[in-house]
């Protein structure tokens, strides 16, 4: 798993062998198999996590019950509950994986000792941070500024790989419509 994690990560900065040596020893592999919670609410999050293999996803419970995905994580991204990481509050967040997925937590204890460590492990988190922000804003945009229908083409024509491996309500909530408005834009495409 880690291996993975290398070969992604020198994608965007280069590290020394002992620096390697070092991030090596800072992770802890977990395993994943589909539908397993990994992070729940009312707990404070420790972690965050760095997608080997598979698909995670954050979501929440509204008030009527219905679930709504925040993210989803694929191989080479990063998911965690940031709000209750940073700020220490209980979560209100759940994380479970949508795949059997192996998963490389990092504790933000082990972060903050990596930026002093590693300088270039800085580097490249601020280079995901900003590439994550980019992803949020272009789902906010997707409500203000897409048809239901436009949203879900863009999204589909912009991440294929979602579309091929995660199932349709999913998607849909994701998307903030139902499942069944997914199905009637998708016969209004075909035809």
């Amino acid at each position: 798993m880690i291996n993975s994690f290398i070969s992604h990560i020198n994608r965007f900065v280069t590290l020394s062998q002992s620096e390697i040596d070092i991030l090596t020893d800072s992770f802890e592999p977990i395993r994943l198999e589909k539908k397993e919670i990994l992070h729940q609410t009312g707990k404070v999050a420790t972690s965050k996590y760095f997608v080997s293999k598979g698909c995670l996803r954050s979501y929440f419970i509204n008030d009527k019950g219905i679930e709504q995905i925040l993210q989803f994580a694929i191989e080479n991204w990063w998911i965690a509950d940031y709000e209750s990481l940073e700020r220490k509050l209980p979560s209100t967040l759940y994380i479970d994986a949508v795949e059997s997925s192996e998963i490389l937590s990092l504790t933000r204890a082990k972060e903050l000792e990596l930026y002093n460590r590693i300088h270039n492990f800085e580097t490249y988190f601020r280079q995901i941070l900003e590439r994550e922000r980019t992803a949020f804003l272009t789902k906010i945009r997707y409500n203000f500024e897409f048809t239901k229908e436009e949203a879900y083409l863009h999204f589909s024509e912009n991440f294929p790989e979602f579309i091929e491996r995660i199932p349709d309500y999913m998607i849909a909530s994701y998307l903030n419509f139902t499942p069944e408005y997914l199905s009637v834009i998708r016969k209004r495409i075909i035809s």
